[in-house]
């Protein structure tokens, strides 16, 4: 009995881990990183003294949290350098930063922040934007990237996309792809230019999600 008990005490904790990850996944992914503590620990049905057992502090629980996310950001990146054609490149970053965001507000919000909880998501910022930097170059000489474009740009594209996190999960992935093909088609090159055959015409946009504004508290 007692050789057992060590063995039922780590598979209990480990049970609480994955409990507090998945919980913590559901809540910050809904609600952003301003969802509290608190609320995380009793989405997983844990007390908060064994919430802070495994992870002392908030920066620590959103770490683990969107690490698979943090992950899939960098293979992103990967793809889009090493694609042949740099325009390819620059849209598919685009459409897949854009679902990865969509999928979790929290994911969102650590990406775009500066905040103390989200220090170890800087270098992944700092990464996806030096990417589009190398890709914006090549494919404004191929001509199918406007030349006005700049980095800037798409940090401004995605604050817009966060404005995309009070709907549903659902209606927020599609209101994302029709958001990322608007902004592609705004980036690139007027097919009228010389250097862009005529042929090469804006492709049909995603069907449109059925997003209803929100009403402010207190009105019918």
């Amino acid at each position: 009995m007692t050789d057992q008990l060590p063995h039922s005490v780590r598979s209990d904790a480990r049970d609480n881990r994955d409990r507090i990850l998945n919980a913590a996944g559901a809540v910050f992914g809904e609600e952003g990183l301003s969802a509290p503590m608190r609320e995380v620990a009793r989405h997983a049905g844990v007390g908060p003294a064994t919430l802070y057992r495994h992870f002392p502090t908030k920066r620590a629980l959103i770490v683990e949290t969107f690490a698979e996310q943090r992950r899939a950001c960098q293979a992103i990146v990967r793809d889009a350098l090493a694609d042949p054609d740099p325009w390819q490149g620059l849209r598919s970053l685009i459409e897949r930063i854009c679902e990865l965001h969509a999928h979790s507000r929290g994911f969102a919000d650590a990406f775009m922040t500066a905040f103390p909880e989200t220090m170890d998501f800087a270098a992944d910022r700092e990464r996806t934007l030096r990417a589009v930097a190398e890709l914006a170059r090549r494919a404004q000489k191929t001509g199918r990237l406007r030349p006005g474009f700049v980095v800037d740009d798409l940090v401004l594209m995605l604050m817009a996309h966060q404005g995309l996190q009070g709907a549903t999960r659902a209606d927020r992935l599609a209101a994302s792809r029709r958001f990322a093909a608007y902004m592609i088609d705004a980036f690139r090159t007027a097919p009228a230019t010389p250097a862009v055959p005529e042929a090469e015409a804006p492709a049909p946009l995603p069907p449109p999600p059925r997003l209803r504004l929100a009403h402010p508290p207190g009105t019918p």
